[in-house]
């Protein structure tokens, strides 16, 4: 498997996949001219460690891509963001859980793509959750002397990596639904799909079922582009029952992960992830397992 280092962004997200990137850029099937197409981008981890040449990363959250467009701008860069940290950080070590909420109130107000990056490093456990009317509402994640000094060399030097990367590579930040984003694909991309779990992510704004899923499986099947799906294959209670009523048809590829739900270590529980291709490797050639027109729509929805 590829060893290589692994570059976190600066973004955090809910099931991040930093640790089963080498495992995705070991199976992914990328030449010079072929366009990654990524739906749903949240923390953009696997997307910025492949860095392909052209890329298109879409997500339904307009932060999250704000953030991103405005970097690829050069209206946020590292040393704006060090700034930034270093006198809201001040703020809060003194004012602590207050100034928490007054900045969380100010972002829903005005929707500073900073004060976005100050309220998810110091959050409760990292999260990005909104209620219905769109409001960031994650509470404090009580550390007031979270923006130490190092803390926020690591957070600028994720950001000036970023900026690294937009130097070389043509690559489009959308607001959008993952239908309009796979809907411009074609037989010369390649898309990386990371949904909510379905059967696990429950606290979504946009939760995720059954209808999703199989809408999903319907419009990569209609790109005519190589796919690859991020979704949990089971754990030591049950399986994902999905991978055989809905991606029966899809080359499966697994490994162990696992979760920290607090803080024991009897709450480490192990879960097999999979990652469903369209396509398998075989010797140096990458070929279509099922062509799309073989397998019928209609074969999802019963």
């Amino acid at each position: 498997m590829v060893t290589t280092k692994v570059y976190v962004p600066p973004i955090k997200t809910q099931g991040i996949k930093t640790k089963l990137v080498p495992l995705i850029k070991e199976n992914v099937c990328l030449s010079e001219k072929t366009v990654w197409i990524e739906p749903f981008m949240g923390s953009g981890v696997v997307g910025f460690n492949v860095a392909p040449a052209t890329a298109v990363f879409a997500d339904t959250n307009p932060y999250i891509i704000d953030f991103y467009n405005q970097i690829k701008k050069g209206t946020i860069t590292s040393y704006i963001v060090r700034q930034f940290l270093e006198e809201e950080g001040s703020i809060l070590s003194v004012k602590d859980e207050a100034y928490y909420y007054e900045v969380r109130e100010r972002f829903n107000e005005f929707h500073n793509p900073l004060d976005f990056i100050f309220l998810n490093r110091s959050c409760f456990n990292g999260m990005i959750r909104f209620n219905k009317d769109f409001r960031f509402n994650v509470p404090y994640g009580h550390k007031p002397q979270r923006f130490s000094k190092a803390y926020i060399t690591k957070i600028t030097n994720q950001v000036a990596h970023i900026e690294e990367l937009l130097k070389y590579n043509n690559w489009s930040f959308l607001c959008q639904s993952f239908e309009q984003t796979i809907r411009l694909a074609d037989e010369n991309s390649f898309i990386y799909c990371d949904p909510p779990y379905i059967g696990r992510h429950v606290d979504y704004y946009d939760s995720w079922d059954e209808q999703l899923e199989i809408v999903l499986c319907k419009e990569l099947l209609a790109s005519k582009a190589m796919f690859m799906l991020s979704t949990w294959d089971h754990n030591d209670f049950r399986k994902n029952e999905y991978i055989e009523k809905v991606w029966y048809f899809c080359h499966k590829i697994t490994q162990e992960h696992f979760y920290h739900v607090g803080a024991k270590e009897t709450n480490r529980k192990p879960m097999i992830e999979a990652l469903l291709t369209n396509y398998v490797t075989t010797g140096n050639k990458n070929q279509l397992i099922a062509k799309n027109n073989q397998i019928s729509i209609f074969d999802l929805i019963g």
